[in-house]
């Protein structure tokens, strides 16, 4: 069933910090549900690094241990800092939707993907940046050129999320090593091109959703290789409900694309 995209002003709000629009040409998207623990480091870390280039949304799902109070904190510091909060946990999907919208609504060129968790390096938002000027979408891949660049998975982990690498690459024919990953930068361009309202996956399935969407659309994907460090606080986001999703979204998005009803 369709996942509902749309994101009202009854779900969500937008908090500026000390500032009263965009001030940057890029824009982090942050989703969170209770990183506490990470998100208050990761902001000083891209504050530091790229204050000058990028600004950072945090998507907050009511997270109960006050990460957004964090965030706000962070606000009165620091320039280019918005929050928005939504009043439940409504799912990694939604919350790049309302991003990408909110991107789009404020004229940002570049929308970059990341997690809170300290897996995805920050030092890779500015290359993503330095190579946007060759490419629509830019993939940081944990599994470029036959190698795998994951720390502290457990193996079982690792073999399953390296096969739905491989499944998804057999099934749709996508020519993308690593398309689970959700580190990844968006040129303004693509995002303008989808429609929003027809993209229907959560958690793995929406990274596979948005390369297929992106791909079929003729835009030029590039990967380059990261090294994923696996979370050393907190907890995984990652459900059974996801692994099924992923397992039948790559059919049914195939099927759509071989009928024109993508």
């Amino acid at each position: 069933m369709p996942v509902n995209n749309n994101v009202t002003p009854e779900h969500s709000f937008v908090q500026f910090g000390n500032e009263k629009g965009p001030s940057n040409l890029a824009l982090v998207i942050i989703p969170t549900f209770n990183e506490a623990d990470n998100i208050g480091r990761l902001l000083g870390e891209l504050a530091g690094r790229y204050s000058d280039s990028v600004d950072v949304l945090v998507i907050d799902d009511n997270s109960p241990d006050g990460t957004a109070d964090i965030v706000r904190s962070m606000q009165g510091r620091m320039r280019g800092v918005y929050l928005m909060t939504r009043a439940k946990k409504m799912g990694l999907g939604t919350a790049y939707i309302a991003g990408f919208r909110y991107a789009l609504e404020k004229g940002y060129h570049y929308i970059v993907e990341m997690d809170a968790d300290y897996s995805h390096d920050p030092v890779v938002v500015g290359q993503f940046l330095d190579g946007m000027s060759e490419v629509h979408l830019l993939i940081g891949s944990r599994y470029m050129n036959n190698t795998v660049n994951v720390v502290n998975w457990p193996l079982g982990r690792l073999i399953l999320s390296k096969m739905a690498s491989i499944y998804t690459r057999i099934i749709t024919g996508m020519p993308v090593d690593d398309p689970t990953s959700g580190f990844k930068c968006f040129c303004a361009e693509v995002l303008r091109a989808l429609d929003f309202d027809r993209i229907n996956s959560q958690g793995y399935s929406f990274q596979i959703e948005m390369n297929f969407r992106v791909w079929k659309k003729g835009f030029t994907i590039k990967e380059i290789p990261i090294v994923f460090v696996d979370r050393s606080v907190g907890k995984s986001k990652m459900t059974k409900k996801n692994i099924r999703e992923a397992i039948w979204i790559v059919w049914w998005l195939t099927i759509k694309s071989m009928f024109g009803t993508l």
